[in-house]
């Protein structure tokens, strides 16, 4: 059952000056739970990460707020919903706070684990990777969904693709 507060399920983790920030659709309920992103063990991000080595290691996601010490920031387009997409409330995504936090943190890069949370966020059909549009300097990109329930699309490639990126623009001024 998906669950409304008047309060962000999860904190942002955003800050001016980040090379990268993820953002999601909403807190999934064992998150929310935790209070920590992407905690099901069954969701694959903490692994991508270190995979694609975006992480030095394999972190836990209760250590979600160590990303910012990587230039890794972390958001949600649904901030005061948790629960699977499908049980989403119409209206459950606010892309116009999201654009604003964007804007006012301005990350180089603002990556969206899935093409839901892309197409919940920019109001249109997406592919995975590089996007042709930007949300000010910030340019998008679009990743396969780590989570459990997404395996059968599930693919490295992009998100080995975005930390080239990551690595270029991390190491820019």
């Amino acid at each position: 059952m998906p669950r409304r507060t008047e309060r962000h399920v999860l904190p942002d983790l955003l800050q001016p000056g980040l090379a990268l920030v993820f953002c999601g659709t909403a807190a999934g309920r064992r998150s929310a739970a935790e209070q920590a992103y992407y905690a099901h063990p069954g969701n694959l991000f903490w692994r991508a990460l270190f995979d694609a080595g975006l992480t030095p290691r394999l972190l836990a996601p209760a250590e979600f707020p160590l990303l910012s010490g990587y230039g890794i920031g972390l958001t949600d387009l649904a901030k005061r919903h948790s629960g699977n997409d499908d049980e989403l409330p119409p209206g459950a995504f606010d892309a116009p706070a999201l654009f604003a936090r964007i804007e006012r943190h301005a990350p180089r890069l603002l990556a969206f684990t899935s093409k839901n949370a892309a197409r919940g966020a920019l109001g249109h059909a997406v592919d995975y990777g590089l996007q042709g549009e930007t949300l000010g300097n910030t340019r998008l990109f679009v990743l396969p969904s780590p989570s459990g329930q997404a395996r059968g699309h599930w693919d490295i490639a992009p998100w080995l693709a975005l930390a080239e990126l990551y690595r270029a623009v991390h190491a820019s001024p």
